[in-house]
């Protein structure tokens, strides 16, 4: 029994990291302003084991960034209440940006490629908690989107997402119809040239390269 508590006590420390921890209490407080780059995993998962030295150098080198957070939150501890919020069901997931707003991470988790993303998505950007980072017209739309009933707002929010899940389809629906225009053609290529070597290809270059081979070349 000992032991096994002294296991399942070196798998936390292994897997946690060396970012901030983070709990639904103090969520909002240690986030406050900041573009967030967060590992949701439990203690004993061994794919949050692997990936924790690129992380920890990750963590290390946003260490007390003005404006980026390198955190994580256990599922399976403190941050259990956090990771139901958010909706986690797989471990590691990774998600970024705004603290009330988060993403889902597909990418490599590599520093190099964790590093890269952070450094390009992770940056400060227009927002009602950044409105110094907003131009002129940026400020206009978000006063009135600040403004509008939220009804009115959840609805056109509704709307871009349809608008954006549409040319989705329409992107997959593109892809899908060139997919199958290029295994036709495939087929068609295919068909072609096994016509020509019937006719006497295969056999012509086969001589050609016996005849040189044997110094036959009248």
């Amino acid at each position: 029994m000992a032991m096994g508590i002294l296991l399942f006590a070196v798998m936390a420390t292994t897997a946690t990291g060396a970012g901030l921890d983070l709990t639904e209490e103090d969520w909002d407080v240690k986030t406050a302003g900041k573009n967030v780059f967060v590992k949701f995993y439990a203690p004993w998962c061994g794919h949050c084991q692997n990936m924790k030295p690129a992380w920890d150098q990750l963590a290390q080198e946003y260490k007390d960034h003005d404006h980026i957070l390198i955190a994580n939150v256990d599922c399976i501890g403190a941050g259990k209440s956090k990771c139901a919020e958010v909706g986690i069901k797989t471990f590691p997931t990774l998600k970024f940006g705004s603290p009330h707003d988060l993403e889902d991470y597909r990418g490599s988790r590599d520093f190099e490629d964790l590093a890269a993303f952070a450094e390009e998505a992770l940056q400060p950007s227009c927002s009602p908690e950044q409105v110094d980072l907003c131009d002129e017209e940026q400020q206009k739309q978000l006063q009135g989107y600040m403004t509008l009933p939220m009804t009115e707002l959840k609805s056109k929010i509704e709307e871009g997402e349809a608008e954006s899940q549409e040319a989705e389809k329409e992107l997959d629906a593109l892809l899908k119809s060139l997919q199958r225009q290029y295994e036709a053609g495939q087929k068609l290529k295919a068909q072609k040239q096994k016509e020509i070597n019937e006719r006497g290809l295969s056999l012509m270059k086969a001589a050609q390269v016996y005849r040189e081979y044997t110094k036959q070349e009248a």
